[in-house]
């Protein structure tokens, strides 16, 4: 995803686990958390485009991170402005969620995520939802915002909550959209005799309605096309 919708959407995440003790600081935390994974868009400084594009979502994107990087975190948020009253369980707990969060939504879209990396250079990838989506990212980043201002006594929890159902809502109408999309290509190849060895679909930009498909037949030529939900 965009990293406008990580920070967004980690803000909020972090609002919900950590916002009645720490405060506005489970925003930042929240951000901050989510946008790590992305650390490695640093190697675009040194790698060439085609190297930059195979590197990214590489190490930075799989469970080892994960794995490594959440008990640091959480020692790290441990240990920073004390005293708190923050159990270790609940910061471990916060960071996991917030880097198998961005993990997550990378997979539902395009280019793939390196999972197993550095054990298999296998990508995972859904195809379901464009890298940025507006209508995905606009409640998030409103209540996002509102959060910065909000009085505690204004139940912040109960609008961070609405923005992540939101998320997860959206994330299943991409993937039904996806399905009805699957079908139709199947339906139409058939009806027009059309045989191909692979195909993959996936959402045009900025939307989950257009959808571009793209058919290989085993002589190595390709049909490209585009339907509407």
């Amino acid at each position: 995803m965009d990293s406008l919708t990580h920070i967004v959407l980690g803000a909020c995440i972090g609002e919900v686990f950590i916002g009645k003790k720490a405060g506005r600081r489970s925003l930042f935390l929240g951000a901050v958390a989510q946008s790590l994974p992305d650390i490695d868009f640093v190697a675009s400084f040194w790698m060439t485009p085609t190297q930059d594009l195979i590197a990214h979502r590489g190490i930075t994107h799989s469970l080892l991170f994960v794995l490594l990087v959440t008990p640091l975190l959480a020692w790290l948020a441990d240990k920073w402005r004390r005293p708190h009253d923050i159990a270790f369980k609940t910061w471990l707990l916060f960071f996991a969620v917030e880097l198998l969060t961005h993990l997550s939504l990378d997979i539902f879209n395009a280019y793939g995520t390196g999972l197993l990396e550095p054990f298999s250079h296998q990508r995972f990838c859904v195809h379901a939802m464009f890298v940025a989506d507006p209508l995905f990212t606009i409640l998030p980043a409103v209540i996002a915002v509102l959060l910065l201002f909000m009085k505690r006594d204004w139940n912040r929890k109960r609008w961070a909550a609405i923005a992540i159902l939101w998320c997860v809502f959206y994330l299943a109408v991409d993937v039904f959209n996806k399905s009805i999309i699957e079908g139709a290509v199947k339906r139409v190849t058939k009806q027009q005799n059309i045989e191909y060895r692979r195909h993959f679909t996936t959402p045009t930009p900025l939307n989950n309605l257009l959808w571009y498909i793209v058919l290989e037949d085993d002589k190595g030529s390709s049909y490209r096309v585009q339907v509407g939900v």
